[in-house]
């Protein structure tokens, strides 16, 4: 990654993960689980980790909205997607609440892969960004 790559990740307030994200440890990770298990899992997560409050699940849709409020204030979605059977991949989508400058130095960043080192630990990891090649 290069210079302009990493001053553009820590001048903003919002950070997600996708398929082909230039940073592997942004990249979509997927695990060996169903949708169902990997949306209860990420659920359980969520409830046990220290300044994050569930404020919506939309089963039909994968997604969970949390409200995270130790240290910065932000706000996640995680989107669980079936890929094919006993292959998940997990997103999200963080932004960060500032309040005087337009930008968190990369909170949302660090947010995003501490989340994924919990889900490591909760689920079976097969891989990062498995379909970018694919079309």
């Amino acid at each position: 990654m290069g210079a302009m790559q990493k001053l553009k990740g820590v001048m903003t307030n919002h950070s997600e993960t996708r398929e082909n994200h230039s940073e592997e440890e942004l990249r979509s990770r997927y695990y060996k689980t169903t949708n169902k298990n990997a949306m209860k899992a990420l659920q359980e997560l969520f409830k046990t980790m220290d300044g994050a409050t569930i404020k919506s699940v939309s089963e039909e849709h994968g997604e969970i909205a949390v409200q995270w409020t130790k240290g910065r204030k932000a706000f996640v979605i995680a989107t669980v997607i079936s890929v094919r059977p006993f292959e998940t991949a997990v997103d999200f989508s963080v932004t960060t609440e500032t309040k005087l400058l337009p930008f968190d130095f990369g909170y949302s960043r660090s947010l995003i892969k501490h989340m994924y080192d919990r889900i490591d630990k909760s689920m079976i990891y097969i891989g990062s960004g498995l379909n970018s090649g694919k079309k």
